[in-house]
């Protein structure tokens, strides 16, 4: 940490309840999301797995709002983005592996879902499906229950854009509103709804749209991960108050393709993407670390060091371990007498 005499320096992440190390954490958690992102794509494009969906470009806001939340009493209710929301949240990188490698160790479906469809029950990452936006509604389930058992907890659910403009969302927001319930919608805003641009899906701002359901509607920089940390906690001191759910509408960019089957540069250029890469969040929140003087170039090539061996040790991890047995098709699908769920 910077000093002047005896005086130690606060920055800005030590005005939010930020420690140096907190800080620093964030970082790496980011930069762990993004080289598990990488490592993705290339082994689809190696034809080790079959499908990757990439949320390149989107940690910084991920990550902030998880440190934001209470990660040992919230419920996640991530989309098929979320790397860096749970692996802040707790998911480690042999489970993301084992995910997208589609085998039985799997703990987020045993091999079942698709790679991105997250859960966790120890995490409290409630599982979603590939229809989107379903999430919502049971975000506001969730959030609903804490306040009829006076549970200390809120839930924290996000969405694309996209998403905003399906019933769910509004039948969501219009619950949420009526009942006061403390539910934070993330919008994650990447500019692309697949294919079609923002300006083809909203005539309006996203954010505003709360205001229809009687709650506040915030737009933030989603490549500021400071200013979103921001929002989320005090989203989530609204929520745990009484005083109902917060939308937040996260400006941020996809760098990468929709998913690994598509090619992006159909409907949008290689000069937009490349003057969205210079806004990028990651090297954004990296430089300010430097500047507060708690992180350094040496330090970040040994944190890239450590996550190479770590996404090695995962990869092949995932890669060596077992498929499921065709018979574990029937598991969870029949009740039986002893409660397992196995063929009746």
């Amino acid at each position: 940490m910077t000093q002047s005499g005896s005086v130690r320096q606060t920055f800005k992440h030590n005005e939010l309840g930020l420690s140096d190390e907190q800080a620093v954490e964030m970082y790496a958690t980011m930069l762990m999301a993004r080289s598990f992102d990488e490592r993705c794509m290339l082994l689809q494009r190696a034809g080790k797995i079959n499908f990757h969906v990439s949320g390149i470009g989107q940690e910084a806001a991920q990550v902030a709002a998880a440190f934001a939340l209470d990660r040992e009493n919230d419920y996640f209710l991530p989309y098929y983005r979320d790397y860096g929301l749970v692996l802040a949240a707790g998911m480690t990188l042999r489970e993301l592996m084992l995910s997208v490698f589609a085998k039985a160790e799997d703990p987020n479906s045993g091999g079942r879902q698709m790679p991105g469809h997250f859960g966790s029950k120890r995490l409290r990452i409630v599982t979603g499906s590939s229809p989107v936006t379903t999430q919502v509604p049971h975000a506001v389930g969730l959030a609903l229950a804490a306040k009829m058992k006076g549970k200390p907890f809120v839930t924290f659910v996000t969405f694309g854009d996209g998403s905003s403009n399906q019933g769910d969302f509004h039948e969501g927001c219009n619950f949420a509103g009526v009942h006061k319930l403390p539910v934070i919608f993330m919008c994650e805003n990447n500019r692309y709804a697949i294919s079609t641009p923002i300006h083809r899906q909203v005539a309006g701002r996203i954010s505003d749209r709360a205001l229809g359901y009687g709650f506040p509607g915030i737009e933030v920089d989603g490549n500021d991960a400071l200013e979103v940390y921001r929002v989320v906690k005090e989203a989530r001191a609204r929520g745990m108050a009484g005083e109902g759910p917060t939308l937040i509408d996260a400006q941020l960019y996809r760098l990468s393709p929709h998913s690994t089957s598509d090619n992006d540069l159909i409907y949008r250029t290689k000069e937009e993407v490349d003057e969205h890469r210079s806004k990028d969040g990651l090297p954004r929140y990296k430089q300010y670390l430097i500047e507060c003087g708690i992180w350094d170039e040496e330090q970040d090539q040994a944190l890239q060091k450590k996550l190479r061996e770590m996404l090695d040790d995962a990869t092949s991890y995932g890669d060596k371990a077992p498929f499921p047995a065709p018979e574990d098709t029937l598991l969870y699908v029949y009740g039986d007498q002893d409660g397992k769920g196995g063929q009746a």
